[in-house]
C-alpha cells in the first residue's frame, strides 16, 4: 500500500486529540494473518487485528498502492463484501478503488480514482460508473477518492459527517490542511498561498467578511488585482470560482453554527451570509442533499452537542 494513504488514515483517526474537543477514536490496522504489510515507498505497517476484526467497524478504509492491479488477499476482498452487506461504510483511497472492484462492489455504482487509472478502472469494471472530475465520490455506502491529497479531503469529510465540522476543522488545522476544498482532481496547483501573499490575506478578509456581500470586483480590489487575474488565482489554488469558493465557506459557516448553536436557521442565513433563509435552504439542497433544518437535528440524532 501507498505510506502516504496509510498516514493519512492513521493521522485523521490514530491520534488522540480529545483535548482539542474531538471525540476519540480506535485505530484498528486489519491485516491477514497479522501480516506486516509493505508500505511503498521504504516502509511496513505491521498489523494489530486480523481480518475478522473488521466486522463491528463503524467506517472501513482501504489505502491505495503504488500498483492498484494487483492480486488482493481473498481474506480483504470477503471482508470488504461482509461490511458492505453489513451497511458499514467503506472508503477507498486513491487506487483502492480496484480493491472494491475486485470484491464485485463497483456493479453499477459510481466510483472514482486517480486520474493516472479512471481508464484502467473504466476497462477492468466496464459496469461501474467511473468519474473522472470529482476529488471524491460517494454511492450509498461506498466511497472513493481520487490521488494522493484527496485522501485527504476524503478523510475529513467523513469526519464531517460523523461528527460535524468543528471536529473535521480542529483536525485539518492540525495537519495544516483545509477541511473542504472544492474543485476537481484536474486542477494543478500553480502558485500555492503563502501567508505574506496579498492573495492569502484576502482570502482571510473574505472569511472573516463573508457575512456581508462579497463581489469579485471587490475581492479584486482588495488584492491589487485585475478580475481575470484573481479568477485564475483563486482556481490554481482553491481549484474554484471566486464566487464558488465563496459559497462552500458561507455553507461551512452554516453548518458549524447548525451544530454548535441554537440560533434560529434565518439568524444563521444573515451570518453565514446568504441573506435568507431561503436562499441558505436553496444552497444546503444542491450541495448537502439535505435542507438545513435537516441537518442540524441529523447531528442531533446522532448525539452531537448543539
Amino acid at each position: 500500500m501507498s505510506v502516504f494513504d496509510y498516514a493519512v488514515s492513521a493521522e485523521v483517526w490514530g491520534i488522540d486529540r480529545t483535548g482539542a474537543g474531538v471525540p476519540r477514536f480506535e485505530l484498528r490496522r486489519c491485516g491477514v494473518a497479522g501480516a506486516t504489510a509493505a508500505a511503498h515507498p521504504g516502509a511496513g505497517v505491521r498489523a494489530t487485528h486480523g481480518m475478522d476484526a473488521v466486522a463491528g467497524a463503524d467506517l472501513v478504509v482501504v489505502p491505495g498502492g503504488p500498483d492498484p492491479l494487483l492480486d488482493y488477499p481473498p481474506e480483504l476482498l470477503a471482508a470488504l463484501r461482509a461490511a458492505d452487506r453489513a451497511g458499514t461504510p467503506v472508503a477507498a483511497l486513491c487506487g483502492a478503488a480496484f480493491a472494491l472492484g475486485r470484491a464485485g462492489l463497483l456493479h453499477g455504482r459510481r466510483a472514482t480514482t486517480h486520474w493516472m487509472w479512471i481508464e484502467e478502472l473504466r476497462k477492468r469494471f466496464p459496469d461501474a460508473v467511473v468519474e473522472e472530475e470529482a476529488l471524491f465520490v460517494n454511492d450509498g455506502t461506498l466511497w472513493t477518492s481520487a490521488g494522493t491529497a484527496a485522501g485527504i479531503d476524503l478523510c475529513l469529510h467523513l469526519v464531517r459527517g460523523a461528527h460535524g465540522a468543528d471536529a473535521a476543522a480542529e483536525i485539518g488545522r492540525r495537519m495544516v490542511t483545509p477541511p473542504h476544498r472544492s474543485g476537481a482532481q484536474r486542477q494543478y496547483i500553480e502558485a500555492p498561498v503563502s501567508g505574506s501573499d496579498p492573495f492569502a490575506e484576502t482570502l482571510a478578509w473574505a472569511r472573516e467578511n463573508l457575512h456581508v456581500p462579497l463581489t469579485v470586483r471587490q475581492l479584486a480590489a482588495r488584492a491589487g488585482m485585475s478580475e481575470r487575474t484573481l479568477a485564475r488565482r483563486f482556481v490554481q489554488a482553491t481549484g474554484a470560482t471566486p464566487l464558488r469558493w465563496l459559497h462552500d465557506q458561507r455553507v461551512q459557516v452554516a453548518q458549524r453554527l447548525l451544530e454548535g448553536t441554537d440560533h434560529p436557521v434565518e439568524a444563521i442565513a444573515h451570518k453565514a451570509g446568504f441573506g435568507s433563509s431561503a436562499a441558505m435552504r436553496r444552497s444546503f439542497g444542491r450541495t448537502l442533499g439535505v435542507t438545513p433544518t435537516e441537518y442540524r437535528a441529523a447531528f442531533r440524532e446522532r448525539g452531537v452537542e448543539c
